[in-house]
């Protein structure tokens, strides 16, 4: 289980969670211990179902497979549209932290009590065009918000112009809120977006093409370390 200690807060540690939907597959173990040595703090799953977006990614072998082989705490992102589905068989996988998005046809609050329930971390993704405010009756439950800065589905994508304001909504709501949420932001990071979104109030950051597509992966993450550093 992810322990409080590796939760970072607002005007804390920059969080960089490589994602593993860019990574070579074929030596996956691989990738991941050059993103652990080069100082990853999380490790970003997607998980695709082929009707919330129409793509097919991991399950939850994926997961159990990593769990115990890195010390990374395994931030999984159910891009689903049932996500009640997955919840369980994700959890006792070894996910450390489950995401699920706001606008999948489950009551959501009842998606996230369960989570709660089994013991792990809890988050809401939004996607670019869902108005924030839909955020706010949930925040006592939320351990992290991820703000989607592309329209989920693929990685490679260019990060959104739009999303700075987007971040700075549901950092307002989390200030507001006095609770230590997370605001994880997703799509298009590289060393020329992490200081937007960092600037506009993200504590977290994922980064999939940006690290793994690279020459240089490990080269890639600390580039991103550096060009969003501390706030």
């Amino acid at each position: 289980m992810m322990t409080p200690s590796k939760m970072p807060a607002a005007n804390g540690k920059i969080s960089v969670a490589p994602s593993i939907l860019s990574a070579d597959l074929w030596r996956l173990g691989e990738e991941v211990q050059k993103v652990q040595k080069a100082g990853a703090d999380w490790l970003h799953i997607d998980v695709m179902d082929g009707h919330f977006v129409p793509n097919l990614s991991f399950g939850p072998s994926v997961v159990s497979s990593l769990k115990g082989k890195t010390d990374l705490p395994l931030d999984v992102h159910l891009m689903v549209e049932e996500p009640m589905l997955f919840v369980e068989p994700f959890a006792n996988a070894g996910a450390d932290l489950l995401t699920v998005h706001i606008e999948a046809k489950d009551e959501i609050p009842a998606v996230l009590e369960v989570i709660k329930k089994l013991g792990i971390k809890a988050g809401v993704s939004i996607k670019p065009n869902t108005d924030p405010g839909v955020l706010e009756p949930l925040l006592d439950g939320l351990d992290l918000i991820l703000v989607m800065s592309v329209y989920p589905g693929f990685g490679g994508q260019i990060f959104l112009p739009e999303s700075e304001g987007q971040i700075k909504r549901v950092r307002d709501l989390i200030v507001r809120s006095g609770r230590n949420i997370w605001l994880e932001v997703d799509g298009g990071i590289n060393p020329q977006t992490a200081p937007l979104a960092v600037q506009a109030g993200a504590d977290a950051l994922v980064a999939g093409s940006a690290i793994f597509k690279a020459a240089d992966p490990v080269l890639a993450l600390k580039q991103i370390r550096q060009a969003a550093p501390d706030i």
